[in-house]
This record gives C-alpha cells, structure tokens and sequence, in this order.
C-alpha cells in the first residue's frame, strides 16, 4: 500500500501553491498518494479569503503598514506567541488529519508550519512534520520546535534554524518545474512578443501573481536609459497591464521559454520568480522589492552573492550594465549552480515518509 502526503500552503500570491504541487508531482510517481491543502481554507466564514485579501490590499496600496506588523511580529529573536487564528486552523487541521491520517505532512508556507508544530508538539500528530522555508530570509513565523525536521534555502537559513528550534536543518534544492531547469539559450517568443529588435536587450519586470509595486515607474526608466527594453509581468493584474506604456504580459504558463529570452530579470519579491530565473540561468536584480519578507530576502540573496540589490534609478541601470560582462555573468552563474547541487527536496520527504 503506498503512503500518504499531506502538503500544507496557503494562497498568498502563486508561489507557496506553486511550490506545494510540483513536490506533490514529484513525490507521486513513488507510489505516494499526495495531497495539497490550503490552511486558509481551514478558517471557518471565509475569513481566511479575507486575510488573504487584507494582505494584498496592505501589499499594494498600504506598504508601510505590512512593514510595521512584519518588523514588529516576524523578526523578533523571541518564540512566537500563540495566536488564536494558529489555534483555530490547528483544530481544523486535527480534524483533517483524523479523517485520512496521513504518513507525514510538509509545510510550505509559515502559518501552516505553526499549525502543524503546534499537533505536533501536543502528540496530535503522531507523523513527522516537515517544514519548506520559501523564504531566502527565515524569519520567527516559519519556526516551531514541535516540527521534527527544517529543509532550507542555504546555509544560513538552515544555522538560524537549528539556533532557534534545535530541531535538524539542512539545505534543499530549489523547487521548480523541470522546464525552467531546461530553458538554456535563446528563445524568440519574447523578442516577437515584445516588439524587439533582434540586438535589444529585454529585460523582464516581474510584479508577481497580483501585480504589486511601482514597476510602471521601473519600466518608464528602463526605456527612458534607451539601453534596455522592458516587459513588465503583471501576473493577473489586468488594471497594472492596462497601465503599462509599453510591453507588458498577463500571467503566463510559458514563463520558462519567455526568460530563456530575456537579458536579465528585476524582481521585487525574492519569491519563486527568482528561483525560476535561477533554473534558466537568467539574471536577477532585485529593485524596489515589496516590503517585510520582500526586502529582507533581496538583502540576503544579494549578501549570498545570487543576484544584485540595485537601491536607486542609477543603481539599476549600472546592475544592468554591469552584466554585459560575460565574466559578471559567469561568477553569479557559479554562486547560483551550486543552490541546485544540494539534496532534492523530495528525496528527504521520501525518507520522512519510510
């Protein structure tokens, strides 16, 4: 009989989703029987559909709120407090688990691993209970001491880990879609869909799934230097596209053949998108990210030598600039090949599994 998967996430933005089912498609054809679940759809009254609205809303139109809650709740060296929303979603998940025990549960997203900590650390869980840290910059939310085993980003997220929990951490391999580790090399699907010349250098300006941040203004000075076109990636923000003086995309499948085009990506969320730039080999400046766990993640994928935090219009364009030199361009290429040398998430998760 094979086993059984529970992957935990939840819908804030496309990342922690998209992350939760390629493990569950990679983990699937080793006779595992994998299933995803979004903790907020656990919260009773649709209120976690209201969470995940305030959320966007404070992203987009309030920064500096998202800001003060993140300094003030998320960094701290401190334990993190119980709250009532982590009990609630813990009971709900209880529930679940009661109703097809699972063999171990994996967590992708940080309000999920408190709830699964939280089973596990009171003997409701009685399987191992592994957390994903999707986040370049691990901050107090991801951590629990109730989770048997941590799978980090790097090195340094792993050490934070083990300081903070004294559970075991170590280092996982980007979780990707196997054709953005395939897109090597030129493709045209962006140059013809961007209007380009065949000598232009694109550059991709991604906004993320809900199309946040000042990317018009990004876009507005990467034309203006005149050594640059730019795309923007609006996500499924159709009002941001309409914005837009220029090329600009709506969400795409093809994400992977358009950055195979691309001469480089400006990112503002040290999410996904710039492991997925990673897998091709593309390029990423980091510009303007959103705030809490955007910023500090530009900050620690620049300190890690991944990708660029350019601080200023001017900043931007001499990143860019930069890059036009192959050697540039090899030395970042080696820092970021060695994120994919480290263990495969899915081969640690088999081991949980038994």
């Amino acid at each position: 009989m094979g086993k059984r998967l529970l992957i935990l996430t939840a819908g804030m933005g496309a990342g922690h989703d998209a992350v939760a089912e390629e493990l569950a498609r990679r983990v699937a054809p080793k006779d595992v029987e994998a299933s995803v679940l979004d903790v907020l759809d656990l919260v009773p009254l649709r209120l976690g559909r209201g969470l995940r609205r305030m959320y966007e809303g404070m992203v987009r139109s309030a920064p500096w709120l998202y800001e003060g809650i993140y300094r003030a709740f998320f960094v701290s060296r401190r334990p993190p407090p119980s709250s009532p929303l982590t009990a609630l979603i813990a009971r709900r998940l209880d529930a679940r688990i009661r109703e097809l025990p699972p063999d171990a549960v994996v967590s992708t997203f940080h309000l999920a691993a408190q709830a699964a900590g939280r089973l596990r650390d009171s003997g409701r869980l009685t399987v191992p209970s592994l957390v994903l840290v999707t986040d370049f910059a691990v901050h107090r939310m991801w951590l629990h001491a109730g989770n048997d085993r941590y799978l980090c980003p790097d090195e340094r997220a792993a050490r934070t880990v083990m300081e903070r929990t004294g559970r075991h951490a170590g280092v996982y391999a980007p979780v990707v879609r196997r054709e953005f580790r395939r897109a090597r090399g030129a493709s045209d699907r962006l140059r013809e869909e961007a209007g380009a010349r065949p000598d232009d250098r694109i550059v991709l300006i991604s906004a993320g799934a809900w199309g946040v941040g000042r990317v018009v203004e990004t876009a507005q000075g990467l034309a203006a230097s005149g050594r640059y076109v730019p795309v923007v990636l609006c996500g499924r923000n159709e009002r941001l596209r309409e914005r837009v003086y220029g090329p600009a995309l709506g969400w795409r499948d093809d994400m992977a053949e358009l950055m195979a085009g691309a001469y480089a990506l400006i990112d503002n969320a040290a999410g996904l998108t710039c492991r997925e730039a990673f897998a091709c080999g593309l390029p990423v400046v980091s510009y303007r990210p959103i705030p809490g766990h955007g910023r500090d993640g530009a900050a620690a994928m620049a300190r890690d030598g991944l990708s660029c935090y350019a601080r200023s219009p001017g900043e931007l364009i001499e990143a860019l600039d930069r890059l036009k030199d192959e050697a540039v361009r090899a030395a970042r290429a080696r820092r970021v090949a060695a994120l994919f040398d480290a263990v495969p998430a899915e081969r640690v998760i088999r081991a949980a599994l038994g």
